[in-house]
């Protein structure tokens, strides 16, 4: 683990191997060791950093009235820190809202974006009835006191059960997650709208999505496609909203092949 400050607030991250960098953003809820299958499958080719975003894992506390921007300049002081020019950046679900608004914010930092299960904001990407039934539904859910596994707390995230070897990490992130963070998350995500920012994005993107995703089906990654210009689309067979867990080797493939590329 290596820290880093940006205004103040401590943010810590994970980093393996030497190359081009490579910036794993993971979605709500979640820290940095939702990327555990893909930090040392890739640390051959890249210098692959996992960030707990703040409000997250072994970072600070999320300040009041944080914003989307907010999150985006933490993440440029971070890629600053480590001088290894512009990143790859890849980000899942949540994480690849952060991504776009990194690119808004700060694109000469940004060598492609890899946007996986991801969304323009659920404003940008839902219909309005969808949006208002996740926030009610998140809502109920943080308000609750928690049953079972948390790992299946959210419907969805898979297109089977919960990959075995995963579900005590899975568990861990959701056990570990706080809820002032995800009341916040939540209302950034429910009001975020990025459809502006989509046709501006002027580098490589490879969109990476589940063949089975209904969080955030493959109807959004058809938009983006549309959007973005000469975005590229992969689908990942067999595999539901956290495509990075439940179809790793194809996941990483699918990175590891476009990041070379354009490296």
């Amino acid at each position: 683990m290596a820290t880093v400050r940006a205004d103040g607030l401590p943010l810590a991250y994970d980093r393996a191997g030497a190359g081009p960098l490579l910036v794993l953003l993971h979605g709500a809820g979640d820290d940095a060791r939702a990327w555990t299958p893909q930090l040392d499958a890739l640390a051959d080719v890249f210098t692959v950093v996992a960030w707990d975003e703040p409000g997250t894992g072994r970072s600070g506390d999320l300040p009041a009235a944080f914003t989307l921007a907010d999150y985006a300049h933490c993440l440029a002081a971070l890629v600053r820190s480590l001088r290894l020019g512009p990143a790859h950046v890849a980000g899942l679900s949540w994480g690849g809202t952060v991504a776009l608004e990194f690119y808004r914010h700060h694109p000469d930092l940004v060598r492609t974006l890899v946007l996986a299960d991801t969304y323009a904001g659920w404003k940008g990407s839902l219909p309005t009835e969808e949006v208002a039934a996740r926030v009610a539904g998140v809502r109920r859910m943080l308000d609750a006191p928690p049953t079972g596994s948390p790992a299946i707390a959210v419907p969805g995230l898979f297109a089977g059960a919960p990959p075995a070897p995963y579900v005590p990490l899975l568990d861990a992130m959701a056990a570990a997650a706080r809820p002032d963070t995800l009341r916040a998350q939540l209302a950034l995500m429910a009001e975020a709208d990025q459809r502006d920012l989509l046709p501006t994005v002027s580098v490589p993107a490879l969109l990476l999505w589940g063949e089975q995703d209904v969080r955030s089906p493959l109807t959004v990654a058809r938009q983006f496609q549309a959007a973005i210009p000469e975005a590229e689309l992969v689908v990942v067979p067999g595999a539901g909203h956290l495509s990075n867990l439940e179809r790793p080797e194809d996941f990483n493939r699918a990175v590891r092949d476009f990041c070379r590329r354009h490296s």
